[in-house]
C-alpha cells in the first residue's frame, strides 16, 4: 500500500475518534485508573461500560490493522500516541482480565503493537507520571472551585 493510502486510513481512524460518543468515551478514559480486575468489573457493570468497551475495541481494531500490515506501523506510531496511553491504563490488570474472562487474546493486538515501540516501557512509565500530574491538577482545580463556591455563600 502507498504512503498516501496509509495516511488516508490513519485520517479515517482519526475521524472515528472525533465522533461525539467516542470523544466522550475517550475523555472518560482519562479518569479510569484500574488497579485491579475489580475496577474493570465495576466499570463493565456500571454506566461507563459502553465507554470502556468502545475505547478498548477501537484501539484493538486499529492495532490489528497495523499488525496485519494494512497501515504502516512507523507512520501510525508517529501520528498517534493514544494507543500507548490506553495500554498504559490497562496494562497493570490485563493478565487478570484475560484470566477472569477466559479471554487470553484480550487486547493482544494492542499489546503487540505497543511492545514493538522502541523504549515502550519507559514511555509507558512517563505516560503514567504525566497522568498522575494531570489527576493532581484536576483535583486541585476542583478543590479551588469548591473553595470559591463556599467563599461566595
Amino acid at each position: 500500500m502507498s504512503k498516501q493510502q496509509d495516511a488516508d486510513l490513519i485520517l479515517k481512524l482519526y475521524d472515528l475518534r472525533r465522533e461525539a460518543t467516542m470523544r466522550e468515551a475517550r475523555n472518560w478514559m482519562f479518569t479510569f485508573n484500574p488497579t485491579s480486575v475489580q475496577d474493570v468489573i465495576e466499570v463493565l457493570l456500571g454506566e461507563h461500560s459502553g465507554y470502556y468497551r468502545m475505547v478498548m475495541s477501537y484501539w484493538e481494531m486499529a492495532a490489528a490493522m497495523v499488525n496485519k500490515g494494512a497501515i504502516d506501523e512507523e507512520l501510525f506510531n508517529e501520528t498517534n500516541g493514544e494507543h500507548l496511553f490506553v495500554y498504559s491504563k490497562i496494562q497493570p490488570v490485563i493478565e487478570e482480565v484475560r484470566t477472569l474472562f477466559g479471554s487470553p487474546d484480550f487486547l493482544s493486538n494492542l499489546e503487540t503493537l505497543v511492545k514493538r515501540i522502541p523504549d515502550s516501557e519507559a514511555k509507558i512509565t512517563a505516560m503514567r507520571e504525566r497522568m498522575k500530574k494531570f489527576a493532581a491538577m484536576r483535583a486541585e482545580r476542583v478543590a479551588n472551585s469548591q473553595a470559591q463556591t463556599v467563599g461566595q455563600s
